[in-house]
């Protein structure tokens, strides 16, 4: 991962769940099958040459899995 969330993930809302979710057969063969949702909130993070920001993240769930394939969709400052 190019970043790190130095703060707790806020506003978390689900996108897709499962079948709604366009990677899902790519997540059940690379992770296994379990209740895969799509997920997004808001973090501060620090980017790889140290700097901060507030970003909106999206990232794939499920249970027994954690989170997988977290990604960085746009900064809000």
């Amino acid at each position: 991962m190019y970043f790190e969330i130095i703060s707790e993930i806020e506003n978390i809302e689900i996108i897709a769940v499962g079948g709604n979710i366009r990677d899902v057969m790519r997540l059940r063969k690379q992770y296994g099958i379990g209740r895969w949702r799509k997920l997004k909130g808001t973090a501060t993070i620090r980017l790889k040459n140290d700097k901060i920001r507030k970003a909106e993240l999206h990232w794939y769930e499920a249970h027994g899995f954690g989170r997988k394939k977290m990604k960085i969709k746009k900064f809000l400052d």
